[in-house]
This record gives structure tokens, C-alpha cells and sequence, in this order.
């Protein structure tokens, strides 16, 4: 009989957590969603290309609204320039780029803040059992010595069961606030990678061109040389006045001077490059390889810029991104005026001895919703929501003010 009793104490103790969390599951699922909706803001567009020739393009055929592709991979581009130093240089930038790391590291951190903040759409579980043991003292004031006890143990295995029931879908906006600000975190990231892959191509380049100006000052130096040992024989020989002399001086030492600020200039291309690859400047060295129009191999610039690489910009996606993940900081900030609703359950065993620790007579539990609702902050909630709402205007101006030069109406062909 005792077995069977504690049996249906037991079932029942099952219903009650199983019809707890059906009712908890099933608020959470019909729990509605406060603040705004996200609409991706409209930006003005133009009705044609203002620089065309009029008769070009006189109707709308051949134009589309642009639409973002940042997704789309971009390649080793710098491999158009058939240049083996570039390519292995630009190779070197993606692992030891601290700036690029440093941006990777910001990607990954946000990667994570989409798995916390995922975590509380379901319940926390812990447990926390102790070992104890309390005694009196008889010599404590007012004790009734009589009533004394030699002390007492305490062994108990508590269970703790805490779960937010998402009402206003203020969990929700904040999940999806991270994995917006994690697909920004990826665009800015993209960006960084681009952008580095670009200076490292710039400064190269640069470096080249300075080789090609030192060889030609090197060339004009030795001619120079040439020119002042002739006048100098000249005037020693009564054919040329002084002035000619002191001419070809000044010209060869003008010359020698612009060839030692080209030579500063080489090196301070050639120390940006180390730095973008993750080297000290004093470890890299470059030799010198002048410019000549068979190496490299200038790859063929169309006249108009594709529009497809304006779609490809993967910081007007960041922009993007951040005003969608601001949008949904509105929401979050407007569920504070409504009460919270949660769930706590306790459950475990307690016991005086080892002995009877585990015992069914030990068991215990609590059960039951909590409503919590703020009732006075002086101005702290709307204080909250006018900032989101600051905040979310301001990235709706950026995003405009990226977006707008360059993605308005885009010619297809």
C-alpha cells in the first residue's frame, strides 16, 4: 500500500511538471511581439543616368533596382595582375593580418552572442546538493537547556527549474538582435579583408613605380656626371664661362636629391607591406624590380563600372544589418512596460542521515508562475526606448547616405 501511494505521488508530481511546462510552452508560443516590425527603409532612386547621352537611354529598358550580393564570393582578384611577388604577398595577409584577426576575433565573439542569448528560450536546470551539520550551543542566552538538542544533519539534493515565459517576444528580438549584429560583424569583417587585400595591392604597386623612378634617376645621375665632367673640361679649357659649370652642379645635385626622396618613399612602401602581412618592417626585404609594360600584365577596366561590383560592397550590408538589429533593440526596449511571466520549480530530497537521504519520504518540491512588473523607474524605461529609437535613426541615416550614392537604379548591360 505505501509502495502504491508513494507511486501516485509520484505520477502526480509528473503531470504537474509535464502540465507546467505545456502551459509554459504554449504561452511562450502564442506570446505576441511588441515594437515595430522591420522594413527595410526606401532610398530615393534616380529615374535614369544623369551622365548617359540622352539617346542612349531614353526609356527604362536595361534597368533594375539594385539588390545587395555581398554574399557572393569575390576571388583572388590580384591574380589578374600575373604577378607572382603580389600573389605571394597578398597570400600572407588573410593568417597573420593583425587587423584582419582582430576583426575575425569581433565575428566569432558575435557568432557566440547569438548562442547566449539563444540559451534563454529554454529553461535552466541546476542542482546543488550539500552536507551539513548544526548543533546549538547550550550556553547561548535565553536557551531552555531542557529543550536542547545534541544537533542535527542536513543532506539535501535540491533541483532548480527557472524559465522565462517570452510574452512580448522580448527574448526573441533579442536573439534576433544578435544574429543580425553577427551577419554585420561578417560584412565588417569582409570589408576589412577587402580593404587590406587593397592597400597591400596600392602599396606594392606604389613600390614598383618607385623602383622604375630610381632607375631612372640612377640613369639621369650618371648622365648628369657625365654632363659636369664635360663642362668642367670645357671651362678649364677656356670654352665654357663658370656659370656653365655651376648650372650642371646645381642640375646633378637636384637630381640626387629627388633620388634619395624617392628611395624614403620606397621604404616606407616597402615597411606598410610588412606591417599588412604581419612581419616587422625590418625583416622584410624586397628587391628591386622596376615596372615594365610586358610584367605585369594590366588587366583590361571597362569604360562604365559593372554595377554588379556596387551590389557586391559588403559595407552597405553591415550598415544594413545594423539598423535591422536596432530595429529590434526598439522592440526589447518597449517589452520593460509589460510584466514578466516565469516559470521556478524546486524538486529534490532531504534528509538528517545518509541513511534516509534518498528515501521517498525525503522528497520534496515547489512549483508555481511568477508575475514581476515594474511600477515606478522615473522615466528609466522611456528613457531606454527614446534612445533605441535615437539609436535606430541614426543607422537608418547612414544606411541612406552609403546606400544612396551608389544603389539607386543600375543599368543590367
Amino acid at each position: 500500500m505505501i509502495a502504491a501511494r508513494q507511486m501516485a505521488v509520484g505520477a502526480r508530481i509528473c503531470r504537474l511538471a509535464a502540465l507546467s511546462l505545456a502551459a509554459a510552452s504554449g504561452l511562450a508560443l502564442s506570446g505576441c511581439r511588441v515594437g515595430p516590425t522591420y522594413l527595410r527603409p526606401a532610398v530615393p532612386t534616380a529615374p535614369a543616368f544623369k551622365e548617359a547621352p540622352p539617346e542612349n537611354f531614353k526609356s527604362e529598358e536595361g534597368w533594375k533596382p539594385a539588390q545587395p550580393s555581398d554574399a557572393q564570393l569575390k576571388g583572388d582578384w590580384w591574380t589578374l595582375f600575373n604577378d607572382p611577388q603580389l600573389n605571394t604577398l597578398e597570400a600572407q595577409i588573410d593568417p597573420a593580418n593583425q587587423t584582419l584577426q582582430e576583426a575575425e576575433a569581433n565575428f566569432r565573439a558575435a557568432r557566440a552572442a547569438v548562442r547566449f542569448n539563444r540559451a534563454s528560450e529554454a529553461p535552466t536546470i541546476g542542482a546543488a546538493p550539500s552536507v551539513g551539520a548544526i548543533r546549538d550551543s547550550n550556553h547561548q542566552p535565553y536557551l531552555n537547556v531542557s529543550g536542547a538538542n545534541p544537533g542535527q544533519g542536513d543532506f539535501s539534493l535540491p533541483f532548480d527549474f527557472d524559465y522565462e515565459i517570452d510574452l512580448w517576444g522580448r527574448v526573441r528580438r533579442t536573439v534576433a538582435q544578435a544574429r543580425e549584429e553577427a551577419q554585420a560583424s561578417a560584412a565588417d569583417l569582409e570589408t576589412s579583408r577587402l580593404s587590406l587585400h587593397a592597400e597591400l595591392a596600392v602599396d606594392y604597386f606604389n613600390l614598383r613605380s618607385a623602383d622604375a623612378q630610381i632607375k631612372l634617376l640612377d640613369d639621369t645621375v650618371k648622365a648628369f656626371q657625365s654632363a659636369l665632367q664635360l663642362t668642367e673640361d670645357r671651362y678649364n679649357g677656356g670654352a665654357s664661362p663658370l656659370s656653365d659649370v655651376t648650372q650642371a652642379r646645381t642640375q646633378l645635385q637636384a637630381v640626387e636629391v629627388q633620388a634619395t626622396d624617392v628611395n624614403i618613399q620606397r621604404a616606407a612602401y616597402e615597411h606598410a607591406i610588412a606591417v599588412l602581412i604581419g612581419e616587422p618592417p625590418a625583416v622584410l626585404t624586397l628587391p628591386p624590380d622596376p615596372i615594365t609594360v610586358a610584367a605585369p600584365i594590366i588587366p583590361t577596366i571597362p569604360g562604365m563600372l559593372p554595377s554588379q561590383l556596387l551590389e557586391r560592397r559588403p559595407d552597405i550590408a553591415s550598415y544594413e544589418r545594423s539598423m535591422a538589429a536596432a530595429n529590434e533593440q526598439i522592440g526589447i526596449a518597449q517589452a520593460a512596460y509589460y510584466p514578466t511571466l516565469s516559470l521556478s520549480a524546486i524538486a529534490g530530497f532531504t534528509g538528517t542521515s545518509a541513511v534516509n537521504w534518498f528515501s521517498w519520504p525525503s522528497h520534496f518540491f515547489a512549483v508555481g508562475p511568477t508575475f514581476s512588473q515594474t511600477l515606478f523607474d522615473h522615466g528609466r524605461r522611456r528613457a531606454t526606448s527614446d534612445i533605441a529609437i535615437a539609436q535606430y535613426d541614426g543607422n537608418v541615416a547612414a544606411y541612406r547616405q552609403t546606400r544612396s550614392p551608389h544603389f539607386s537604379r543600375l543599368r543590367t548591360t
